[in-house]
């Protein structure tokens, strides 16, 4: 095994001398099990950041790192794989539970109500006590033009709602910047607006409505904000690479994102939903998933870590 990839059963044996070495081991263990803020929002870290730990280990780590609850990635070359969804998923959130963590929500491929995964996936989450998913993207049809497409993906988006409502369960569209649908952010008001928001709605994500609407990001939250009850947490700043300005994502609290004024309109709102924390700043790979990393695990515990207690400061300064 290459020294610099670090593996699961590399960790296994290492996990002592790295939480040793962590600089936040003192202050892990003053954080109370439940969240420290006002409203009890529950602060999740997105597992597929550490799809290099099996799922007692992840849990293990995401505890002491002092997160809340874990949003578990179920897709394919997730934490759960579809085909086995049945199985791996009570497996894991029950492992995760009795780490003192809570699987309010994960993340899945869906967008198909008659994909062959998609009831699975709905039915297991739902009898798991999950209460929120999130689905896959949609993309533009070129040779149907976004009106028409929009239209098409309504009606397949009601009919998820119809199957989320069977189950109770609430599915949720990201946001996202491209060319896709959810960019504009407006498209996913049009595909939602006439859906009950206990059963379908946005997960928003202040990071890619700031790229896309720097300024004007307020009033996509306006037109969908009785529908957000999950939200994902990262930042971004723009860069220049050669002749081209594109927007980086970088540690909480050093981008762009207004968090001030987005916060401050979710506790106007009464938000009360989980949060997802994202990293995907370079992390030795634990940014895009990898089944393997190629840095040492306190690396990457250090910046969640930071980013985690950032945003405890930043809820604790909104009232939430």
């Amino acid at each position: 095994m290459d020294n610099s990839t670090y593996t699961r059963r590399h960790f296994l044996t290492t996990l002592a001398a790295a939480s040793a070495a962590l600089p936040f081991s003192s202050l892990a263990a003053n954080i109370p099990a439940q969240s420290t803020a006002a409203n009890n929002l529950t602060l999740c870290v997105f597992s597929k950041h550490l799809h290099w730990l099996p799922y007692a280990e992840m849990a293990k780590a995401v505890k002491k790192m002092g997160f809340d609850g874990v949003d578990l990635s179920v897709r394919p070359d997730g934490h759960v794989v579809p085909e086995r969804v049945a199985e791996d998923l009570p497996r894991a959130v029950d492992i995760i539970r009795k780490a003192g963590l809570e699987v309010p929500m994960i993340t899945t491929a869906i967008t198909d109500p008659t994909d062959k995964y998609t009831e699975p996936i709905v039915k297991a989450a739902s009898k798991a006590g999950i209460k929120y998913y999130r689905t896959g993207w949609l993309k533009y049809d070129e040779r149907l033009g976004v009106a028409k497409s929009l239209e098409k993906y309504k009606q397949q988006l009601a009919a998820l709602a119809a199957l989320n409502q069977k189950y109770n369960i609430h599915g949720a569209y990201q946001n996202h910047t491209g060319t896709g649908v959810g960019g504009p952010v407006w498209d996913i008001w049009h595909l939602i607006k006439d859906l009950d928001p206990k059963y379908f709605g946005c997960q928003y994500d202040l990071k890619h409505a700031t790229v896309e609407g720097a300024n004007s990001w307020i009033h996509g939250y306006d037109l969908l904000k009785n529908y957000i009850k999950t939200v994902d947490i990262k930042d971004v700043a723009w860069q220049k690479k050669g002749e081209k300005w594109v927007p980086v994502i970088v540690p909480l609290g050093e981008g762009m994102a207004d968090y001030k004024t987005f916060l401050g309109l979710l506790r106007r709102d009464n938000y009360a939903g989980p949060m997802s924390i994202h990293y995907e700043y370079p992390l030795g790979g634990a940014e895009s998933g990898k089944k393997q990393i190629t840095v040492a695990p306190e690396v990457v515990f250090t910046a969640m870590k930071r980013d985690l207690e950032t945003l405890r400061g930043m809820l604790k300064q909104a009232n939430l």
